[in-house]
């Protein structure tokens, strides 16, 4: 059965010097190569309120000016955008932090679950879990060095048998962590095999601060049942939003009580993947669309000859291309 939650007035994080108010308990999880302004613009209209994220930035990328436009696009963003950041050293995240801070963030999340290899054997992202030292001292340097609340998002270890979730995430919230995110899967595990919500419930448990639960996160049943199994605060929906990205206002619906807004049907998801093809092509030209593919790829679906289309769409060779073989099907829905 399932439970309707009643609506959560926020959640408070208290920063040094600033306190920040979470007003919606279902979160965007910041997705490389996907979360950006367009895609953000795009999840906002169904869920105004939620926390979302940039993609992940790299510290020393921007100490060498590079992922500065991740940052200068907060100023105009509704709604809160928090920045997520990544890299091995102290002093280095400490800088970034105050850059995101300075550009508008909302609050600065710290990567520490990221299980790609060439993040994680130079030391950041999931690699800093076998690092438990280092990871304590980022997280010390970013909260001192920044007025808004620092967060981390994690997974439950390195591999199952090195995983000590309990130790790990209060060693976080030891170093002055204000919220934690967990990705109930293992590094090594990649994003293979069925999350351990129960492993969750366990570091809820073991905490003070706010826990919200990742990993197998698709409907807004599947949130319910997370919610009942960990105790958690809240949800970060990560790839259950690719090519959906009405799913995080969904959920935030169902949880609230509200009625859930009815998932698009075929004609609205082609005209959506349209206006997100012309939005990537005006802010990056013909670049954008090798960025769109992907995204059109995940959002046509669901009418028949969709697969079809989708093989159309990865082979187009210009924008005007894509568009017109959108609009063919647009006109054959009709």
């Amino acid at each position: 059965m399932n439970v309707m939650y009643p609506a959560v007035p926020e959640l408070s994080l208290a920063g040094r010097g600033t306190t920040r108010a979470l007003r919606c308990r279902v979160l965007q999880s910041p997705l490389a190569g996907v979360s950006d302004r367009i895609f953000r613009s795009l999840v906002r209209r169904w869920a105004p309120e939620a926390l979302l994220f940039t993609e992940m930035v790299n510290a020393t990328s921007l100490e060498l000016g590079h992922g500065l436009h991740k940052l200068d696009e907060l100023a105009n963003e509704p709604g809160p955008i928090g920045v997520q950041l990544f890299d091995y050293r102290p002093e280095a995240m400490a800088d970034a932090a105050q850059r995101a801070e300075a550009a508008g963030a909302f609050l600065i999340d710290i990567n520490m679950g990221c299980p790609v290899r060439k993040i994680a054997r130079k030391g950041g992202g999931s690699g800093l879990i076998r690092e438990p030292e280092l990871a304590a001292k980022i997280v010390s340097a970013v909260v001192a060095a920044v007025k808004i609340p620092v967060t981390v998002k994690t997974r439950l270890g390195w591999c199952s048998s090195e995983a000590k979730p309990v130790r790990w995430c209060r060693l976080l919230e030891d170093a002055g962590s204000q919220l934690l995110t967990l990705h109930a899967r293992t590094r090594e595990q990649g994003f293979k095999g069925s999350a351990d919500w129960q492993a969750i419930a366990a570091v809820k448990a073991a905490l003070q601060i706010p826990v919200i639960a990742n990993g197998d996160i698709y409907s807004y049943s599947d949130a319910q049942r997370c919610l009942e199994v960990t105790g958690a605060d809240g949800v970060m929906v990560g790839r259950g939003s690719m090519g959906a990205p009405w799913l995080v206002g969904q959920i935030d619906a169902a949880l609230s009580g509200r009625p859930v807004p009815i998932t698009p049907g075929p004609a609205e998801r082609l005209m959506l993947a349209r206006e997100q093809l012309e939005q990537l092509v005006k802010a990056k030209g013909d670049h954008g669309l090798l960025i769109a593919r992907k995204h059109m790829g995940w959002t046509c679906t669901g009418f028949a000859d969709a697969a079809k289309l989708r093989h159309a769409l990865m082979r187009a060779p210009t924008p005007t291309d894509a568009l017109a073989l959108l609009d063919l099907q647009l006109k054959l829905l009709s």
